[in-house]
């Protein structure tokens, strides 16, 4: 009987070598592939629940963007609510206030003042304080 001594199992013979051998690679039947799927759907769920919405909501904001026209209540992401005045170019003029005008960057836009408050709570309105 031919043996194999290791140093840390102590004496094993070569017959039980290859069967441990080839226990551990039949384990899963889709091989190695199988440690990697877990990790794979993962990164599909984190895709689907995180990006495609930021995408979408991005798109949308793009248009919204596309399609300022003289009289749109927008936001900026600086606070400021404005009236639109102007268009031009990559800059829109805002009106704040009476006789007060800003010129801003389009994209410092981040939407119309009334998308926001869509399905809204409402608990701060009807309040006694």
């Amino acid at each position: 009987m031919n043996q194999i001594i290791d140093a840390t199992m102590g004496p094993m013979t070569t017959g039980q070598t290859t069967v441990l051998a080839l226990q551990s690679t039949s384990g899963s039947p889709f091989g190695m592939l199988g440690g990697f799927i877990p990790m794979i759907l993962i990164f599909v769920i984190f895709y689907v629940v995180l990006m495609l919405p930021m995408q979408k909501q991005r798109k949308a904001l793009a248009a919204t963007i596309a399609n300022l026209k003289k009289g749109d209540r927008v936001v900026t992401s600086g606070g400021i609510f404005g009236e639109v005045v102007s268009v031009e170019g990559p800059t829109v003029m805002l009106r704040i206030a009476d006789n007060v005008r800003v010129r801003i960057a389009k994209s410092a836009i981040t939407g119309l003042e009334g998308e926001g408050d869509k399905g809204g709570d409402k608990s701060d309105k009807g309040s006694n304080s």
